[in-house]
């Protein structure tokens, strides 16, 4: 299967950012992928009031995302803003695409380095899978990748890849926590990882915004052993990778480490699940 990451970088304005997915989607598509992954936040970048961008799922920017979809007859997941019920945010990724409707909602809260997105967005509860062409895949947002727990649920619904959303946020070591953890995390689920992360707002001119996490780039596809296959750099781009299940089935069967766990953890929707 042929995904693409699409490594932007997104401003205050959801509907100039809908024409940074819409050429993002044809280039995908151009280039033969079945699924095209947008970064966290894509709607709007972190460092603005989100409560004004936010709209629900059946709204116009997600109604455009689906309509840019359908007609590109690929799987689109997008980074977008939704409201929650106690007056916050929830940050979303919209899972949709020709006979797919389906949405995650962060479940990990960037609550570290200085920054508290709990403030003003409420977490989500349900780990979420689809099915395209026979393959399960498995969703992420960003902070979700310290821990190793949400990637080995996936896996154990089945998922061969998990596809992980991102805004991560700059400083000293923060590059190189985000290739041992996106490494890390194929190797404990024993899947292929395709994060893809907003590009450095400086590498088009941009300043961030305040202590917002505006993103590093270097997305980049990571093999079920932990290999990078492919990356892009800090500038804005179009990542594409084929991955193949048969390396998950070969990896599994090297490395059983889904089947020899012997702990368990409770998630938020199921219960006790060994993990």
């Amino acid at each position: 299967m042929r995904i693409a990451l699409s490594q932007l970088v997104a401003g205050t304005d959801p509907t100039a950012n809908l024409a940074l997915v819409e050429a993002g989607v044809s280039d995908a598509a151009a280039r033969g992928a079945r699924v095209v992954v947008f970064p966290e936040a894509t709607m709007a970048c972190f460092g603005i009031p989100l409560g004004p961008v936010a709209e629900p799922l059946d709204g116009p920017w997600a109604g455009a995302v689906r309509d840019l979809a359908r007609r590109a007859g690929v799987v689109v997941v997008a980074g977008m803003f939704t409201p929650a019920a106690d007056g916050r945010v929830t940050n979303t990724l919209l899972v949709t695409g020709p006979g797919l409707d389906d949405h995650y909602d962060k479940i990990h809260l960037f609550d570290a380095f200085g920054f508290t997105e709990s403030k003003t967005v409420a977490p989500g509860t349900r780990p979420v899978t689809f099915d395209l062409d026979g393959v399960t895949l498995g969703v992420a947002t960003c902070y979700d990748v310290r821990f190793p727990e949400l990637f080995t649920t996936l896996a154990a619904r089945g998922a061969t890849a998990t596809l992980l959303a991102a805004s991560w946020g700059a400083g000293p070591g923060k590059r190189d926590q985000w290739e041992l953890l996106v490494r890390a995390r194929a190797l404990d689920s024993t899947s292929w990882v395709l994060a893809c992360g907003q590009a450095d707002p400086e590498t088009i001119g941009r300043r961030p915004i305040g202590a917002a996490p505006s993103g590093i780039g270097h997305s980049l596809a990571v093999s079920p052993l932990g290999e990078v296959r492919a990356r892009l750099g800090a500038d804005p781009g179009l990542l594409v990778a084929d991955i193949d299940p048969d390396e998950v089935r070969t990896a599994r069967a090297a490395v059983p480490v889904l089947a020899n766990r012997r702990f368990t953890t409770t998630t938020p929707d199921d219960g006790a699940e060994t993990l």
